[in-house]
């Protein structure tokens, strides 16, 4: 079985090599970090001789962020152990080399044989953590021939992933038998999980560690952003995160109703995918509104009346911290939406489209507890120019996004005592060593 995956995922990424090639040289994409994901270990992670290792795979900025608690609880309890970060795309890259060192972070490699092994050999861990859905097949074997325990922590099955898996349900039970414990966000993540190949007996709801993010630290762009809010006297200030095509044309549209209301009003625009800034751009340039770049902000001057295009990587969250109203992307069109909670952390109401299905079981907690507003393309701009006219209503959804987030904690507790004890039970041994030194 093995064998012939292995043939298939390098015939199919040589017969996609152009499409690859395409990515880097129009939008800058994939371009970093290929050695490692061919299997070349780099020097800086070889520098340390820690004895035992877990190794986390977190794929991305969402991903990592939903760990970085999760892996300073295991250090405290392990202060001995070593732990190491791997990430797929380059986003979730740099965020994890600036919470967890780079001389931790690495690219993962290709889910080839001798690339996967390459790590595995270097690094030696005896857990490998998987955040999410990460079930590559030669990861998890070789995870297994090493000895290594196996966990996939907050554990989903999107509705949209789901007749996949089914359809290969036979050989993805024999790659999940792979994995010594399944930690699962909810029960419908549980009967899912088991659905498609999970043994019954290794699956366990702990809870989304999502809603228990490490809030961004207090950035350079947050504080001159706070003082040329204040210079300009701006407000109210809208904040649109993660959004996609062709969401911004809606955006724009609702917020020239919104200028005519009040002169003084700002919409900040973060387009999901980097390779669109220049489109979105663009497209303010055809608007006739007024607009600022982020990439060419001077860092003192904002125009009332205007649109602010933040066209740069890991600065959105800062700036949901000054929003009046908070619009979630990839919602307003069939694309399964994006994660509400670093609005709700700073108890911002909050305004998603439709399409949400990437983030179910979070938007339901949402919706049941009143905690923020579903809106179509039609209704958009009433209900922004209706809570805006509402302070207290719009203070109020805000601060009950807030209080369902803070009802949502413990699954990093969970989680931790769940991977420990997973450990005792692999590596009694070393984890009596650890116990000795500390």
């Amino acid at each position: 079985m093995y064998l012939l995956y292995s043939l298939l995922f390098f015939l199919t990424l040589i017969l996609s090599t152009p499409w690859w090639l395409l990515q880097m040289l129009r939008h800058g994409k994939y371009r970093s970090g290929w050695s490692e994901r061919l299997g070349v270990v780099p020097e800086r992670l070889l520098h340390d001789d820690s004895e035992h290792v877990i190794w986390i795979h977190a794929v991305s900025v969402g991903e990592v962020l939903a760990t970085s608690r999760l892996a300073e609880k295991l250090k405290a309890q392990l202060p001995a152990w070593r732990i190491v970060v791997s990430t797929t795309t380059d986003t979730g890259q740099k965020l994890a080399r600036r919470r967890f060192g780079a001389n931790h972070v690495f690219y993962l490699p290709l889910d080839l044989s001798f690339a996967v092994r390459a790590y595995f050999r270097a690094l030696r861990p005896r857990m490998l953590v998987l955040v999410e859905s990460e079930f590559w097949p030669n990861l998890l074997h070789c995870a297994r021939l090493s000895g290594a325990s196996v966990a996939v922590v907050n554990a989903r099955v999107s509705d949209r992933s789901l007749p996949g898996y089914l359809r290969f349900h036979g050989l993805l039970r024999r790659v999940m038998a792979n994995v010594d414990l399944f930690l699962a966000q909810s029960e419908e993540d549980e009967r899912r999980l088991v659905r498609i190949g999970a043994p019954q007996e290794r699956v366990q709801v702990s809870g989304n560690l999502k809603f228990e993010i490490i809030p961004p630290h207090d950035s350079d762009i947050a504080e001159q952003f706070d003082e040329a809010l204040r210079r300009a006297e701006i407000g109210p200030l809208i904040v649109a995160g993660s959004t996609l095509d062709p969401e911004e044309a809606v955006l724009l549209a609702m917020f020239d109703q919104v200028a005519l209301h009040y002169p003084n009003a700002m919409l900040v625009i973060a387009p999901r995918h980097p390779e669109r800034f220049e489109a979105v751009a663009d497209l303010l340039e055809w608007s006739g509104l007024r607009f600022q770049l982020r990439s060419q902000w001077d860092g003192e001057t904002l125009s009332a009346g205007g649109v602010f295009l933040l066209d740069t990587i890991g600065e959105l969250a800062s700036l949901y911290g000054f929003a009046d109203l908070a619009f979630i992307g990839g919602s307003l069109v069939p694309r399964g939406g994006h994660n509400v909670l670093e609005a709700a952390q700073f108890a911002k109401p909050i305004l998603v489209g439709p399409s949400t299905e990437n983030f179910r079981d979070i938007v339901d907690a949402f919706r049941r507890a009143d905690a923020l507003r579903v809106v179509t393309q039609e209704s958009l701009t009433a209900t922004v120019l209706g809570l805006l006219n509402n302070d207290q209503e719009r203070t109020a959804l805000g601060q009950r996004a807030f209080e369902v987030m803070r009802s949502q904690l413990g699954a990093t507790d969970l989680t931790t005592r769940a991977l420990l004890r997973l450990l005792a039970e692999r590596e009694p041994a070393a984890m009596a060593s650890t116990e000795k030194r500390a």
